[in-house]
């Protein structure tokens, strides 16, 4: 069931039914919001970001909770006409027509596979089929092998994953593979053609305020993983003075609300994807990196501000921390901890971790430090963490 704030609802992925539920409340006319069941923003902020949308938005319209492109919490406002028109462009643009059902290995309440997956499979009267996805191979494996004329959204990092756990085996029922938040696994395009060997696949690009998709290329047209082909019909793309890439789009949301309020995003605004690009002679966009301390990471936005919030509710010391990547070349950070933690303070720390973040957003390490350099302004010296010899390693993700 879901839990109302006066007029709106909030809708959490996995409670019993929540895939019928999520159909009614689009049929009704009031505003919703659709969140993750594991969330480090309270159930409270999002009640009370409800209720500070205008009258006009308190009908026909659905929330996403996002970190965005700044790592703030944030909803992000769509318009149910709107994405409506976007999944039958996609539809077309994917060549979706021969698609009989979408399997779904990703939450829902991600843009990307509430859009592409579950309004889609609405929109078109197509069958949905909600797994666990990898966190229960066996289940997903079965479920990939019975599959017909089937549609599968992924993230890039899932392929190695997908090839260690399944070996050999292949999957002639997947006709459709789409990639989006993240890196394009270009490289893996030829294990992916053993896996799914009547797939055609798809490099995605967008972001929540784009609800969510911008650009569409397919795996073979381009070679490098950067290349996110060209905008759809009805977006407009070009780059600020930093080379961060601005979009306009007939189908993005229409407004946000965060810890300063609402506001709305006009027709005629650019609006940020998060990302550095610039446009090739061919008219093809190339991604050049993000900027700052929001990164993906398994096709989940990590924002490291949310994770050390987390932390300082639960640690007395200091707390530092550095980027790093793990040992598949996915973007991470380790934690510092001083002075060195006790059993009980880590054991504590975990809990909490459990409790707010998916394991995506978990450090790749957990180390500790005596102490922790310092810059001139007192803020933790990153760079100099990173190279310090004297650090203790407490834990490590096996992934």
């Amino acid at each position: 069931m879901s839990e109302t704030a006066r007029t709106q609802s909030i809708l959490v992925e996995g409670i019993p039914n929540h895939i019928g539920s999520l159909g009614s409340l689009w049929d009704a006319d009031d505003t919703f919001a659709y969140v993750a069941s594991k969330s480090a923003i309270s159930r409270e902020w999002i009640a009370d970001s409800l209720e500070r949308l205008p009258e006009p938005y308190r009908i026909g319209h659905f929330c996403l909770l996002t970190s965005g492109s700044t790592g703030v919490p944030k909803l992000v406002i769509g318009r149910k006409s709107r994405s409506e028109q976007l999944v039958k462009v996609l539809h077309d643009v994917q060549q979706s027509e021969a698609v009989e059902e979408t399997i779904v290995s990703l939450p829902l309440s991600y843009c990307y596979a509430f859009v592409n997956q579950w309004l889609w499979s609405r929109v078109y009267n197509r069958r949905i089929v909600v797994t666990p996805g990898l966190s229960q191979p066996n289940v997903f494996l079965e479920t990939l092998r019975v599959a017909r004329d089937a549609m599968l959204c992924l993230v890039g990092p899932q392929v190695a994953l997908l090839a260690q756990m399944f070996g050999e085996e292949c999957f002639p029922g997947v006709i459709r593979v789409h990639f989006a938040g993240g890196r394009f696994p270009q490289e893996k395009i030829p294990l992916l053609k053993r896996m799914f060997p009547s797939a055609l696949i798809f490099n995605n690009y967008g972001c929540a305020e784009a609800m969510p998709r911008l650009t569409l290329r397919r795996a073979e047209e381009a070679e490098a993983a950067s290349d996110i082909g060209r905008p759809l019909p009805g977006v407009r793309l070009k780059t600020g003075g930093s080379g961060e890439l601005l979009f306009l789009s007939e189908y993005r949301s229409v407004g946000l609300v965060d810890d300063a309020g609402f506001q709305a995003i006009a027709d005629d605004e650019w609006i940020p994807s998060g990302d550095l690009a610039h446009c090739g002679d061919n008219g093809r966009w190339q991604l050049l990196g993000r900027p700052g301390e929001v990164f993906k990471r398994y096709g989940e936005k990590v924002a490291v501000p949310q994770i050390l919030a987390t932390v300082n509710r639960h640690w007395p010391g200091q707390i530092g921390y550095y980027r790093d990547k793990d040992g598949a070349g996915e973007d991470g950070y380790v934690l510092v901890l001083c002075p060195p933690p006790l059993k009980d303070q880590l054991q504590l720390l975990f809990r909490a971790f459990r409790t707010s973040h998916s394991r995506t957003h978990w450090p790749l390490r957990i180390e500790s430090a005596v102490s922790l350099p310092l810059l001139p302004n007192g803020k933790v010296d990153g760079l100099a963490l990173r190279v310090a010899g004297d650090k203790f390693l407490h834990w490590r993700q096996r992934v």
